[in-house]
């Protein structure tokens, strides 16, 4: 059942429709054969329709009806797209989408109306994608980002041609993303446990923290008599509203809750409710921050800081997984046949593995690592623990590291 609001004569009208999607519309002038054009706009929120009511009767204002309702380049439209995504997205993903906007969509197509863009056009952004040898999945993320665009042009009131956006994407590739083997994770636990932060790597391998995650856990959030670790937030570099002009602020969207650390560091929520979480620690696991707790100092209340008690940057802790993984002499091979050192994320995969291998049933899998498709996980967690305690204690006493 529709829901309509009223409004003033002449500033048109706002209503929700069957399918729940709020709509805006206004008269924006005549046709070429005569008739009324009525510029409809459609939005998940209440709020969002306004905005972009607003949006379009300033056009009206300053162009014209005719202006209000003609085609605009790829270049201005993304502008204006960027500058309202900001307001709505998590930091790194605005951070992914202006990359993909200002390094390939505009050079390739900025410069065509929205209204004139075919397939053609659309593919020509991969093209050039694949001709700079970008990896498919980066040629599919920029694909996405780029239909997001066009479907927003197309909700506020914009003329796309529906062949254009539904142009296919450039494919599906298999991921690269692999998972180590036993032998392969032990000889990195090996050289690991020589190491003051080895409890770090077992965090990773054992109990599939994301990287985010481990660099952002406090020790308020470790119950190490109970064997438990709370994960509520993560590490992030967010970014600033001016390219490295800390004054200037930090670029989030509304709502988005943070607290800041140091410089552009600051502990943010997970992006899905999933991702918070209560996570039994195995027994080892207990020990070594035991120990560990005595090492790191830091004044922010960091598990695993850098040496100085700072935050551990993204980068420096690959750094120090990669120096392991080399003295380990650990490789993975490529489908076509190359090697290369594994991925810090790989160990999370290297996790899951061990849980599917030891017969851990999906649903306890997912509870562990924080996957958004199980429902209610937050309560199943904090009703189940027995369940997920035996199953990473199965998967440590696969690496050897006892019970």
């Amino acid at each position: 059942m529709s829901q309509s609001k009223q409004r003033s004569k002449g500033t048109g009208s706002v209503y929700r429709n069957s399918r729940g999607q709020w709509v805006a519309a206004i008269e924006a002038g005549w046709t070429a054969q005569g008739t009324r054009h009525r510029l409809t706009l459609k939005a998940r929120t209440q709020s969002e329709v306004l905005a972009r009511l607003s949006a379009a009767q300033r056009r009206i204002a300053t162009e014209g009806p005719a202006g209000a309702c003609a085609s605009v380049t790829m270049k201005r439209w993304v502008d204006e797209w960027l500058a309202q995504r900001q307001h709505i997205v998590r930091p790194g993903t605005f951070v992914s989408d202006r990359s993909a906007v200002r390094r390939w969509i505009v050079p390739a197509i900025g410069h065509l109306r929205l209204d004139s863009l075919t397939p053609s056009d659309i593919r020509r952004v991969a093209a050039s994608q694949e001709g700079a040898g970008l990896a498919l999945a980066t040629m599919q993320r920029t694909h996405a980002v780029l239909g997001k665009i066009l479907a927003d042009a197309v909700a506020d009131g914009y003329q796309v041609a529906q062949r254009a956006r539904e142009t296919a994407s450039p494919g599906l590739g298999p991921s690269l993303r692999q998972s180590l083997g036993v032998a392969d994770a032990m000889k990195i636990l090996a050289v690991a446990a020589d190491r003051p932060d080895a409890s770090r790597w077992v965090a990773a391998l054992v109990e599939g923290l994301r990287p985010a995650e481990a660099l952002g856990l406090t020790w308020d959030m470790v119950d190490l008599d109970g064997a438990t670790m709370t994960l509520a937030w993560q590490l992030k570099s967010l970014p600033y509203v001016e390219h490295r002009n800390p004054r200037s602020g930090f670029r989030v969207p509304r709502g988005f809750e943070s607290r800041n650390l140091q410089g552009a560091y600051h502990l943010v929520r997970p992006k899905t409710r999933a991702g918070s979480r209560v996570v039994p620690l195995v027994p080892w696991l207990v020990d070594a921050l035991t120990v560990w707790r005595g090492h790191a100092v830091s004044p922010y209340g960091l598990v695993w800081p850098r040496d100085d008690g700072s935050p551990r940057s993204a980068e420096f802790d690959r750094r120090q997984w990669y120096e392991i993984a080399e003295q380990a002499k650990v490789l993975v091979t490529l489908p076509d046949g190359r090697t290369r050192l594994p991925l810090l994320y790989e160990a999370r995969h290297t996790a899951a593995t061990l849980l599917l291998a030891n017969g851990i049933d999906e649903t306890t899998i997912k509870a562990i690592l924080g996957h958004s498709s199980v429902l209610s996980t937050q309560s199943y967690l904090h009703t189940d623990k027995t369940r997920t305690r035996a199953a990473l204690a199965t998967s440590a006493r696969t690496l050897g590291l006892g019970g």
